[in-house]
């Protein structure tokens, strides 16, 4: 595998990543139980949007900094930015913090996290964020097979029964990569049912996309929900043009809170043609 998220860090697509993210850590933590986090393809957890690797895309300029240039007052995309502006205090003014960094930011003392890397250059930097974070694991292993390995999770004589697992494959396989992705959230649903699931991906045409939401809508979650944020038109070649998450078991009115979100992330990061999509698949019974 030749992926490496530093060359993306920080682009539309982390921003909708990050701001679902953190409502969704924010819906959990709303009550007293412990819950546990897995996050499948972690990254090395902090990055640098001054290096190499991310100037030389320059995909930050359209994501992250056009919300710090002109801060969004709404609310889930407020939480995204503070949480921002708080791993630059202690990183640096050009730090940007992936998905494990802000689930420990968000998550309490006596919630779990464990992330997988599969890739010792990128695992080596995640250990060390969290050298002194007693809450994370990390683990160098396959991401989809760790939801067989680590849940249901289980620390000691604690049985997590609230949680949440983030798919954030990198798709060098394209469309072929769906296959996986759904065969883990299946496997993952029957091991570990009351958690809430979230799988990102990447939307280039979405009518290519069809298949996969068909076998979505027939996972065996209480119900599903769908978050997608184009910032150019569907029909524009060769790019990504934007992104979604596929939500399964969200917490309980998730899609109010995202609604305005995904608003102000297309007003802010969109071209001409941006769409948002906040549609379900499967409603709550």
């Amino acid at each position: 595998m030749n992926y490496r998220h530093a060359f993306h860090a920080g682009n539309h697509a982390d921003v909708l990543k990050h701001v679902v993210l953190l409502a969704l850590c924010d819906a959990l933590t709303a009550k007293p139980a412990p819950c546990f986090a897995l996050d499948t393809h972690a990254g090395r957890g902090l990055y640098r949007l001054d290096d190499a690797e991310a100037a030389r895309t320059g995909e930050a300029g359209d994501g992250i900094a056009r919300l710090l240039a002109a801060p969004v007052r709404e609310p889930a995309v407020a939480r995204y930015l503070a949480a921002v502006e708080a791993c630059r205090k202690v990183h640096g003014a050009s730090a940007y913090p992936g998905s494990p960094w802000l689930l420990a930011h968000a998550l309490r003392a006596q919630d779990r996290i464990a992330c997988c890397e599969l890739q010792p250059g990128e695992a080596d930097p995640l250990r060390a964020a969290f050298r002194d974070d007693p809450r994370v694991a990390v683990h160098l292993r396959d991401g989809y097979g760790a939801v067989r390995a680590l849940l249901p999770p289980r620390a000691g004589d604690i049985r997590y029964a609230r949680g949440l697992v983030l798919l954030d494959p990198p798709y060098e396989r394209q469309l072929e990569e769906f296959a996986p992705a759904l065969a883990a959230l299946r496997e993952g649903l029957g091991r570990w049912p009351q958690a809430c699931w979230a799988l990102w991906y990447p939307v280039k045409q979405r009518r290519a996309l069809a298949p996969f939401q068909r076998a979505a809508a027939a996972l065996p979650a209480r119900s599903a929900l769908l978050c997608e944020l184009l910032v150019h038109a569907d029909d524009s070649p060769l790019r990504m043009n934007g992104s979604g998450l596929l939500l399964l078991n969200p917490p309980w009115r998730l899609d109010a809170a995202l609604g305005p979100a995904l608003q102000a992330l297309r007003e802010r990061l969109g071209e001409p043609g941006a769409e948002i999509r906040l549609e379900w698949l499967r409603r709550p019974a």
